[in-house]
């Protein structure tokens, strides 16, 4: 009995392995589940963060064209983002353009 207990903990290990190998090399897919994107024009910074899966890049620019940088997220809402609302992200970057909650997004922006 000890044996084929033994024999199932040794599979599992090797089974474990082989998978933590093959996501280090890249052959096993850990790119984050295809679900639609959610409109985040008007809403705070924070809440992309929140909702998006922590496997989702997130690229922030500051939509003034200053280049300012963001270190507070809670303090900036979103004027835009890329891909479009509704549209499935997959391994994708999420882009999104925000200005600080006080000031007004420039034209051409969603809000």
């Amino acid at each position: 009995m000890k044996r084929a207990i033994g024999a199932v903990r040794a599979a599992t290990v090797t089974a474990g392995l082989t998978l933590a190998m093959a996501a280090a090399s890249g052959t096993a897919s850990a790119a984050a589940p295809a679900k639609p994107v959610p409109d985040f024009s008007g809403k705070g910074l924070m809440s992309v963060f929140s909702t998006m899966d922590y496997r989702t890049r997130i690229d922030v620019h500051d939509a003034s064209g200053y280049g300012r940088t963001v270190l507070w997220p809670s303090n900036w809402k979103v004027c835009s983002q890329h891909p479009a609302p509704g549209t499935e992200i997959g391994d994708r970057t999420l882009t999104v353009e925000v200005m600080k909650k006080t000031e007004k997004c420039p034209s051409g922006t969603a809000r």
